[in-house]
């Protein structure tokens, strides 16, 4: 009887502990997808007189922005990666197409496409995502968005046009999706900072151009 009381506990002490494992595998944690969303912009103008074309290159990356993972930083040496809150689009995509939008829209170009790898293009912009990251060793939460182009004429292999920008936000709240909401305000201004000299540039030395010199 005693032997079969100790079996029956046992037992029962088995049961129990594979309830409580059960009931913790049933708590999964599952991950959290962001995107940034910049606004919706306007049917691009007639690009009258326009006969340059641009082709955009995919852009570059560090590989740790490449992981999938939203990243911070606890001081500038030390790279932190969250476990469960990730972007549902690869970054490099996300900064390709809202540069070729951008350009498109400014009327500046005849026409502006992603670049496959054809000559049929008289310029090709190259670009690099340096940094989209959370930042919390400056005081307070901040993130920081930092973007790098150059564009090279196909005709001769030489760089025309090159620009860098770095932007600061202040997060107003200690949780990711207010950090995501800040990367994607300060990555709407970062990459109108980069474009825009650009596209006034062309349009600028256009007029220059099609301005006839006096006799």
């Amino acid at each position: 009887m005693v032997i079969m009381r100790r079996t029956a506990t046992t037992i029962a002490f088995c049961l129990a502990v594979l309830v409580i494992l059960s009931g913790c595998a049933i708590r999964v944690r599952h991950a959290n997808y962001y995107t940034l969303n910049l606004p919706v912009l306007p049917d691009p103008p007639a690009a009258e007189n326009a006969r340059v074309t641009l082709a955009i290159r995919e852009f570059r990356a560090p590989s740790y922005l490449r992981q999938g993972a939203i990243v911070y930083r606890t001081s500038p040496e030390q790279i932190g990666f969250y476990s469960y809150h990730r972007w549902a689009m690869d970054p490099r995509d996300f900064v390709t197409n809202s540069i070729i939008e951008r350009l498109r829209v400014s009327g500046a170009f005849a026409r502006v496409q992603t670049y496959d790898g054809s000559r049929d293009v008289d310029y090709v912009l190259s670009g690099h995502l340096e940094k989209l990251e959370e930042l919390d060793y400056q005081g307070g939460v901040k993130v920081q968005v930092a973007i790098s182009a150059e564009v090279t004429s196909i005709a001769t292999g030489k760089t025309v046009w090159s620009n860098a920008v770095s932007e600061i936000g202040d997060v107003d709240k200690r949780d990711v999706p207010a950090v995501v909401s800040e990367m994607n305000r300060t990555m709407e201004r970062a990459i109108e900072k980069l474009v825009t000299p650009l596209s006034s540039g062309w349009a600028e030395r256009r007029a220059q151009i099609e301005v006839p010199s006096p006799k």
